[in-house]
């Protein structure tokens, strides 16, 4: 099986933890598909029959996005809005990405700690990104847990940004091919 990864980051040359995380996957690119949404569509008119194709071909994908303000950067907000359609992604007709594994991957900007109800955020990971997995369990397809790196603005290491490449593979290679219900 092999794996697409949508790669949802408005300026990737900057990124510390996207950049490395992309140079990783191209070197598996037998086994990962790289998309590039930000690339794909500059000009925010997606081509939503392309989309769907591509994700029709795929049974393991991977949404890698940078956590903007606690949610998704703006074009993979419009691209859900626009692929995820009645009679598509859901609906009487609508069952295409039914049975389909999709995991979320995120570069974090603060630190782990601060994502308790203690912290200064007051929430989880997994509560901010309820919406995503309330999506994706709404088109039938199973949420896999997500992977994270935090203190992607100052505080990872160089060598703490390698290493979360290295686990980022081993992930998807986890759950390529895992069967059953891994929803939490």
């Amino acid at each position: 099986m092999k794996t697409l990864v949508i790669l949802a980051h408005p300026n990737i040359e900057v990124s510390r933890v996207n950049q490395r995380w992309r140079e990783e996957l191209l070197q598996h690119s037998s086994d990962i598909t790289i998309h590039e949404i930000y690339k794909a569509y500059p000009d925010w008119n997606i081509d939503v029959s392309r989309e769907q194709k591509l994700l029709e071909a795929y049974d393991h994908i991977i949404l890698q996005f940078p956590l903007y303000w606690y949610s998704y950067p703006p074009l993979l907000k419009k691209w859900f809005d626009d692929v995820f359609t009645y009679g598509w992604a859901y609906g009487s007709k609508g069952n295409k990405l039914h049975g389909k594994k999709l995991g979320i991957v995120m570069s974090i900007g603060d630190k782990k700690e601060n994502y308790t109800p203690e912290g200064s955020v007051s929430f989880t990971v997994d509560e901010v990104i309820t919406p995503f997995k309330a999506s994706i369990n709404h088109v039938g397809a199973v949420v896999l847990p997500y992977f994270a790196v935090f203190g992607a603005s100052f505080q990872a290491t160089d060598e703490e940004i390698n290493q979360s490449a290295q686990d980022y593979i081993r992930y998807i290679y986890e759950y390529q091919n895992e069967v059953g219900n891994l929803s939490d």
